[in-house]
Parts: structure tokens; sequence; C-alpha cells
């Protein structure tokens, strides 16, 4: 494995001390970006040892440990430059599509074996780097093919959310579609109903925050995978989703996996809620696919008043999704009208709903002559009292 800036890291190098270097190996993700060429965000080892020694050899050492995951064997290393994940070599006994038994095991092979792709499952020796291949990963890098380990059946069988994050790898590594991966992801795709919502959810959002996921999605629907876990998602949807991605190239907009979500259901706000209620989303991405779902080709014709209605997020959203130029909102604020209820009062008119009436009016003027000064306003207020 080349060396990378994470490989000459000095807390790493402290980590790999504590635990020696031939009991350990750098493992999956971190491994194969770096074989790629590609920044590594999260950095995980494999181990021999049992978590219980790995937190006490941490301790020895000085590096404080979390046991976020220590019924599954794996432990937290707490480091200056980001955290490791430490996770004891295992094996599975059983798996039920959602859950896998496992048991600790001792050789590097075994753990190799129970990973989802050929790509995830390379070791690298944390003193040479030399790099632990056991099921041709290496190859299927250079290919630029995305396999998974041993039977592709048997591997989504293991765990459903393997179809979904078959589509994610081959979105980022694969030149091409697996014929066997394709296969079996369409013919068990209705087994993804038994994942958990907020699991579908969390890999939907991995997918479409990848810099081009259209033609994947396109992929999805054509095997039937995509009516699983988003039937609301057509053929005119799938358009949408790759005329959004064209806008964000064409205004140098960065990619956005709620923005895209919104462009693969129909512009309904109930439609929205119904989906943001099954995939569990947060109250604030409801809200955002809620409001984008209400977008109307008109947007584009105000695009500072559409804001100041709906917010410059949801505004930049609808715009995007509608093909408009949301470039009139870089940079702006969005403005508080120069007015108060008070002032009307204070020109004669009692207070109650002919104040209310008559500032909303004036706001409505203001808002469609572009956010005019407070001499303008002024003028504005003067007008109406003059109709009263």
């Amino acid at each position: 494995m080349p060396h990378t800036d994470w490989t000459g890291r000095e807390d790493l190098a402290a980590l790999v001390a504590a635990l020696g270097a031939e009991e350990m190996r750098w493992v999956g993700g971190c491994v194969r970006d770096a074989l790629m060429g590609c920044p590594s965000h999260d950095i995980d080892a494999a181990t021999r040892h049992r978590p219980e020694r790995v937190i006490d050899l941490c301790r020895e050492a000085g590096i404080r440990t979390v046991p976020t995951g220590i019924d599954h064997g794996t432990v937290t290393a707490i480091l200056p430059d980001g955290n490791v994940e430490v996770t004891t070599l295992r094996c599975d006994l059983a798996t039920d599509g959602r859950y896998a038994q496992v048991a600790y095991a001792s050789e590097w092979k075994d753990d190799a074996a129970r990973r989802d792709f050929t790509i995830n499952a390379l070791y690298a020796h944390p003193g040479t780097l030399e790099i632990s291949d056991y099921f041709g990963g290496l190859d299927d890098l250079a290919a630029r093919r995305v396999r998974f380990i041993g039977d592709a059946r048997t591997r989504i069988r293991e765990d459903h959310l393997r179809i979904l994050r078959y589509f994610r790898f081959a979105t980022r590594f694969a030149d091409d579609w697996d014929a066997e991966a394709t296969e079996a992801c369409s013919e068990l795709a209705p087994s993804l109903k038994g994942l958990s919502r907020e699991r579908v959810g969390w890999e939907l959002q991995n997918l479409l925050a990848l810099p081009d996921p259209s033609a994947t999605v396109a992929k999805m629907r054509e095997l039937d995978v995509l009516r699983e876990i988003l039937p609301e998602c057509g053929r005119r949807e799938v358009a949408n989703l790759e005329a959004l991605i064209a806008a964000e190239k064409t205004y140098a907009v960065t990619p956005d996996a709620m923005r895209r979500l919104a462009a693969m259901l129909p512009a309904l706000p109930p439609v929205a809620e119904t989906v943001a209620a099954r995939l569990r989303l947060s109250r604030s991405q409801r809200e955002r696919l809620t409001c984008a779902a209400a977008r109307d080709a008109r947007d584009g014709e105000q695009p500072r008043a559409l804001a100041y209605g709906v917010g410059i997020a949801c505004a930049k959203d609808r715009l995007l999704l509608t093909g408009a130029d949301p470039s009139p909102l870089q940079g702006w604020e969005i403005p508080t009208l120069p007015l108060k209820g008070g002032e009307i009062v204070a020109r004669g008119v009692a207070r109650g709903p002919e104040v209310a009436r008559m500032l909303q009016a004036i706001e409505r003027r203001w808002v469609a002559e572009g956010f005019p000064d407070r001499s303008r306003v002024e003028s504005l207020l003067e007008e109406a009292l003059a109709t009263r």
C-alpha cells in the first residue's frame, strides 16, 4: 500500500506500538481508498486481541478507548488526529439478513471471508504496508469491478442491506455492473422490506450524496430494487434526478442527498411527508423534503421573493429542481421589512386586524418591488393610508 497522509500519523504509530504490529492490520475502506488514491475519512483496524485486551493495552499506552461496539468486538481508540475503530477478528456463526451471531477468530482470512466485497477485504500490515488479499480484491480494484466475496446470493441473505451497498460501491468504484451481483440484487430485492427504515434511509442518502448516482438509480429501477424502497420513484422521477444533477453541475452547486431525494418524488407535499415518515427522516429533513415538494415552474421568476417566503435553503432546492439559476441567492441575506405595526397605529389606525392587513399589503408590494429601502416603504405606507 502506498504511503498516505494518514499512514504517517504519529498517533497511529502509538496505537500500533500499543497493540503490536504483528497483531493488527489496517483494513477495509482506508486500505481500498489508499490504493485508489482517494482520501480516507475513517481508519479501521483489525486485531487478534480480544476487546478487553485492546482496552488494557491502550490504557497502558495512555490511549483512551470507548467500548462503542464491544458486544460485536469493536473498541474505538480516541486519538488526537482522528479516532480508530479496532475490531477483533470475527467469523459468522449465524445470520438472518439483519443481524449476525459472531465468534472471535484468529486468522485474518476468516475475518475477510465475512466481509461483503472483495475490495473491502484488503488488509495492510501497519509496519510494512504489505497487502493481504484473500479474494482477488486487488485485481478487482485494478479492473474497476465490484464483486461479492463468494456467492452473491449467499452474501445478500446474510445481510439484506448489501443490496443497497452494492449499488453505492459500484457507483464509486466500478466501470460496469457485475452480472452475478445485479441478478442476485434483483432476485432478492423483496428482502429489503425486512430491514429497518433507518438503515435503508441512511444507505439511500449515502448513495445520493455521490457525485452522479443517476445511472445507478436508473439501474435500480430497471432491476425493481428501487420499487422495494421508494415505489414513488417512476420513470419521470428518474429523469428529474438526471436533470437536477445536470443543473447542479451547470451552476456549480454542491451535491445534496436530500435535494436529490426530492427530485425522486412527485412534487406533492403529502407524498414527501409519507416518504419522510417511512424512512424515519429527521424533522428538519422532513420539512425540507416537504417544502421542495411544493415547487412550481414559476419559482425561478423571482428567486429572492421565493426565498423570502420559504427560506434560502428551500428556495435553492426549488430553483435547482425546476432548472432555474440559484445564483441570485448567492451571498444574499433575507431582509426584514423596515416597518412595524406600531408605526401604523401611530398614524391613526386602530390596533387590530386592519393594522395586520395593511402591514401585509405593504409587505407584498415591498417584496414584489425587490425589497426597496426605508424611504420607499414610507411611500407605500402613505399610499395605503390614503386609500383606507
